[in-house]
């Protein structure tokens, strides 16, 4: 190769491996400015209800969504306790990652053939926020990714208050507000320890386990998460958040 040649190749190169630097410093100062905004500014949709709503017109189901809004102080404090105490009683120590519980999952399903999860619920949050459904290493990556900007740009109590409003717990349905005034014809603020535990022990699969008509193993999960709540002192223990 003639060293003009050899300039003209370095020249491209150098080109390439700017464009993909810029690209990607384009892609954090993005997602990081969105993250940001998010601490204050409440998502008015997700990606999973985005990917709910289109399924169902695909579907030929014409029916939308149902998710409405509720701040962290207007909600019966035994939701966001049920909630930690279903998902993740480590959620105020760690920084979105609960090491521990991960080891514990990888030495479980070493022996068994049910899969044992160990997403915390930030990682849950990234997930129902910003990507799709499924399991492949790219996802998890990127689910990592926006678990530290949460876990950095947020505190405790504002992940915990997007959680509760985004999450999955009916047919079309997001969020504990709308969760409790279609299933529990309840308001929100009324909400019961029992009926906390209600809406966290159905989860694991919402699209499986309903709260207005709950199965044995419902049930079950329900008294489980109860006696959870109370062994991490009630709603005292959210003073820390």
């Amino acid at each position: 190769m003639s060293d003009i040649k050899k300039i003209s190749f370095i020249k491209r190169l150098s080109l390439i491996i700017k464009s993909f630097i810029k690209f990607w410093f384009y892609i954090f100062i993005t997602t990081l400015l969105i993250v940001l905004l998010m601490r204050w500014i409440d998502p008015i949709v997700s990606s999973i209800m985005i990917q709910r709503q289109i399924d169902a017109f695909v579907d030929g189901e014409f029916k939308l969504i149902k998710n409405s809004w509720i701040d962290y102080d207007d909600v019966s404090k035994y939701v966001p306790l049920a909630l930690i105490a279903a998902e993740d009683q480590n959620f105020p120590e760690h920084f979105g990652f609960d090491f521990e519980q991960i080891k514990k999952a990888i030495k479980q399903n070493a022996h068994r053939k049910r899969i044992r999860g160990a997403s915390t619920i930030t990682q849950q949050l990234a997930k129902n926020l910003f990507l799709w459904e499924g399991k492949s290493f790219v996802r998890k990556g990127i689910e990592a990714y926006f678990t530290v900007l949460i876990e950095t740009l947020w505190d405790k109590k504002r992940i915990i208050e997007v959680y509760m409003n985004v999450i999955e717990l009916g047919d079309m349905t997001f969020g504990v507000a709308s969760a409790s005034e279609i299933y529990l014809k309840k308001d929100p603020s009324k909400i019961s320890p029992s009926q906390a535990a209600l809406i966290a022990s159905v989860l694991p699969n919402p699209k499986r386990f309903q709260i207005a008509r709950p199965s044995g193993y419902v049930r079950a999960r329900q008294s489980w998460v109860i006696r959870q709540m109370n062994s991490l002192g009630g709603i005292e223990y959210l003073k820390d958040l």
